[in-house]
């Protein structure tokens, strides 16, 4: 949900610029494309950390639940998992490691724009079709195995993290 997200960076005015813009591109923006919009510098600066603090949820994901299975305390973990869940999320699909083209395909049938608009199709590899990934994760019950997820399966490490 981009425009609740703005919101919550008191950015909401810019979400139509976001509305034109798939998750990858929103992902991989920079000030000087931001400046090109005539967002303010301010505005930029506040965006572009965001955007940063959005890349490392996947690392954030994977020290949450070391520090679970060490036993620590739970508030922490919640309130950053409670945060993280009203960031935009982009589902996963395992299609998002296959061919370029294959990608290609999925977004001519999935849009993926970050405000459900239609959008045109990404030439990024991942790129994925809409909708829920299963996971089936051996080793939940409290240690800290289990099969590794795919970098990139956020929606994943996200239920791996609360089902610690």
């Amino acid at each position: 949900d981009v425009p609740a997200w703005l919101k919550s960076l008191r950015l909401h005015k810019y979400a139509a610029l976001f509305s034109q813009m798939t998750y990858e591109e929103m992902m991989a923006l920079t000030e000087c494309q931001l400046e090109a919009q005539n967002v303010t510098k301010g505005a930029r600066h506040k965006i572009v950390i965001s955007i940063q603090k959005l890349k490392e949820r996947q690392n954030l994901l994977k020290s949450l639940e070391r520090d679970i299975l060490e036993g620590g305390n739970l508030r922490v973990p919640l309130q950053e998992l409670h945060q993280m869940i009203l960031t935009p999320i982009k589902a996963y699909s395992s299609q998002n490691s296959s061919t370029e083209e294959h990608s290609r395909d999925a977004d001519s049938h999935h849009p993926s724009s970050l405000l459900g608009l239609d959008s045109q199709g990404s030439d990024c590899k991942d790129s994925a079709a809409g909708g829920m990934q299963q996971h089936h994760l051996p080793g939940c019950e409290g240690e800290s195995g289990g099969a590794p997820l795919p970098e990139g399966d956020l929606p994943g490490q996200f239920t791996r993290v609360m089902g610690k």
